[in-house]
């Protein structure tokens, strides 16, 4: 273990084995530090935040502060970080706000400059969020998500696995998986090839995203009608239905939006918004 001089990190803390941490970095009471992390200069963690083994935190990062939310009033809240995550310099990632919520961080992320996760946020595995990407309260990053530089995502927004989100756009409405989007508001302009061939996603399955994304965006008809065409029309395949099963969610939202429910319906439960990022 090594820990500069100048750090300040509190008896309390919870450090595994080849911990680094540099100088001027604060570690709190609650903290858990995993196996072989690095913790560069200036870094602070604050709350019961817990970071998983060979995670990097660069220069001046801030995890598990306080929640940017009036509703909160010091409950106990928590920062849930995953194994082998890159986080660049400067990143705020709050935690929970709600008694006994949390925010989730999957394992080998990479989060760059000036990012932002709010309060609740869900991230999955494998995503990146380019530099100065702001991420609102409860927003859900699924699998391998890619979201581009000076991007703001709305509260509540689920942006599906393997979504492509281009530079400096302003997402207010869920991002459908496997596709890529741009814009002032966000819209879809194509499917993610480049990000499924990466994935390994076999040519046939492809094909049917393909032909997927052509009811859907091309061939002006509805939703509902879209999704119609699709069952009848197109083979099966776990990719097509997790596209179909998604998109059929948002009818159950507001504004776009599946996990922001309308005043009259009840809010989406704490579990239910984790299960959509465990590792598929």
């Amino acid at each position: 273990m090594s820990i500069h001089p100048t750090a300040i990190v509190d008896r309390a803390a919870q450090l595994g084995v080849e911990v680094a941490i540099g100088p001027y970095a604060v570690v709190g009471p609650e903290a858990v530090i995993g196996d072989r992390c690095h913790i560069g200069p200036h870094v602070f963690i604050d709350g019961h935040a817990v970071i998983g083994a060979d995670t990097q935190i660069l220069f001046a990062t801030a995890l598990g502060c306080p929640p940017q939310d009036r509703k909160y009033q010091g409950e106990p809240t928590s920062l849930f970080i995953g194994e082998r995550n890159i986080i660049h310099e400067y990143v705020t990632i709050h935690r929970g706000s709600g008694e006994g919520t949390a925010t989730r961080v999957g394992d080998d992320n990479m989060i760059m400059a000036y990012c932002h996760l709010g309060h609740n946020c869900q991230v999955g595995n494998g995503a990146t969020l380019v530099n100065n990407a702001q991420m609102a309260g409860h927003v859900t990053i699924e699998d391998r998500a890619y979201v581009g530089g000076m991007v703001g995502v709305h509260q509540f927004t689920r942006v599906g696995k393997l979504a492509m989100i281009g530079g400096y756009s302003r997402v207010v409405q869920d991002v459908p998986p496997f596709m890529m989007v741009e814009g002032n508001p966000a819209r879809v302009h194509g499917l993610n090839v480049v990000g499924l061939r990466r994935a390994g996603v076999d040519a046939d399955t492809r094909n049917l995203l393909k032909a997927a994304y052509r009811l859907l965006y091309r061939s002006g008809l509805n939703l509902s009608q879209a999704l119609d065409r699709i069952a009848a029309e197109l083979e099966d395949a776990p990719e097509l239905q997790y596209l179909v099963d998604f998109l059929g969610a948002l009818k159950y939202g507001h504004a776009g939006r599946q996990y922001e429910r309308p005043p009259s319906a009840p809010p989406v439960e704490e579990e239910a918004l984790e299960e959509q990022v465990e590792p598929s």
